[in-house]
């Protein structure tokens, strides 16, 4: 299991040089120009977690293995993209399979870079945006209930389907996303999401693209961004594209010491991993050896097997019992042997929640 991330925004907001600094790469092409992007980017990175380094230390494994995040940035989006234009439809198609979209908002001035709408205007942007993922959804939406008509003449079951389905027409229909959708909780509503992967029904993280100066202070733009947010429930987070991009070619050393002189903080990059995980409710737990020391992604309230699972399918069916130690303790005696002499370490069962760092050894049955 991983966090998808996928990066849209109007062209010229700093999408693509975003991308390049979060996935340390420089196959994205940023340049000064709509549509730079046609194909979509993507990229698999590390997710930082310093708690790998600490086990590592102890156990001197061969490798150290991170949980794993894909960035997927597609081309900038603009007026009637879910009808072509710009080629936006084909462009909106790339994220279907995203679990988080980071919208990227310019949030700075600069003559020398154009906007595709000639202002500045951050929530103008995001309405833009946003009002695409519904037309979209609602392209994707007719098609569907088209079919359902068709089989709910002979297919039982079908007419409630159907009834959802065109409510939540009708709900996007009023510029409303699907998000919002009164019966979002029902099976019905359940499935056609899975089928159908509304776009905006997506969480959100709102990623303010600020210069410099910005990053010490919010500017008005931010403010404006941050309220936007609220009232979504969307989370934001300010980051400075250029000077992520800055930092690619930085140790974590040089680089953890350059935020610090510019304030302190996260990289843009700790700040979208941490915000998607929560908003997925995603942890980590982790096994630790001398070959590897690794982290693995689980959903917050997996049971043990489950989280076996995520190692292999054949641990989660011959489950028999997780030898397991929190990171704390794991830490604090200095290892897994010490941690059991001192009894930290537990024998749990079937029913056990994996808990955020806990550090587990499955015994099972081939």
């Amino acid at each position: 299991m991983g966090l998808s991330i996928g990066i849209v925004g109007l062209p010229n907001v700093g999408k693509s040089t975003t991308f390049n600094a979060l996935t340390k790469t420089q196959n994205a092409q940023a340049a000064n120009y709509p549509f730079c992007t046609i194909e979509p980017n993507k990229a698999v990175v590390s997710v930082p977690d310093e708690r790998l380094l600490e086990l590592a230390k102890i156990v001197s494994p061969q490798r150290i293995l991170h949980s794993q995040v894909e960035f997927v940035d597609i081309a900038g989006l603009v007026r009637g993209a879910s009808k072509g234009e710009g080629l936006g439809n084909q462009f909106l198609a790339n994220i279907k399979e995203a679990d988080v979209i980071l919208h990227i908002v310019r949030c700075f001035e600069d003559s020398d870079i154009t906007h595709v709408e000639n202002r500045i205007d951050p929530i103008g942007d995001i309405e833009i945006i946003e009002l695409e993922l519904i037309l979209a959804d609602i392209a994707t939406l007719q098609k569907r209930i088209a079919k359902l008509e068709r089989e709910s003449k002979a297919q039982k079951g079908a007419n409630a389907m159907l009834e959802v389905a065109k409510d939540l027409l009708t709900h996007l229909e009023s510029g409303k996303s699907a998000k919002s959708f009164c019966s979002c909780d029902t099976q019905e509503f359940l499935t056609l999401d899975k089928e159908l992967r509304f776009l905006s029904n997506k969480e959100v993280i709102f990623g303010a693209n600020v210069d410099e100066e910005g990053l010490c202070v919010d500017n008005e733009f931010v403010k404006q961004v941050r309220e936007y947010g609220a009232g979504q429930g969307s989370e934001v987070i300010k980051l400075c594209a250029k000077i992520e991009e800055d930092m690619v070619g930085m140790s974590d050393e040089e680089r953890k010491e350059f935020l610090q002189e510019l304030g302190g903080g996260d990289s843009g990059l700790a700040q979208i991993i941490r915000v998607g995980f929560a908003k997925l409710g995603l942890i980590s737990y982790f096994t630790a050896g001398v070959q590897e020391v690794r982290s693995w992604t689980i959903k917050k309230g997996d049971k043990a097997p489950q989280a076996a699972g995520v190692i292999h399918k054949d641990f989660e069916k011959g489950f028999i019992r997780a030898e397991t130690i929190s990171y704390e303790d794991f830490i604090k005696y200095g290892g897994e042997q010490k941690a059991k002499e001192a009894g930290a370490m537990r024998s749990e069962g079937k029913d056990y929640i994996v808990q955020d760092g806990d550090v587990m050894h499955f015994r099972f049955n081939v």
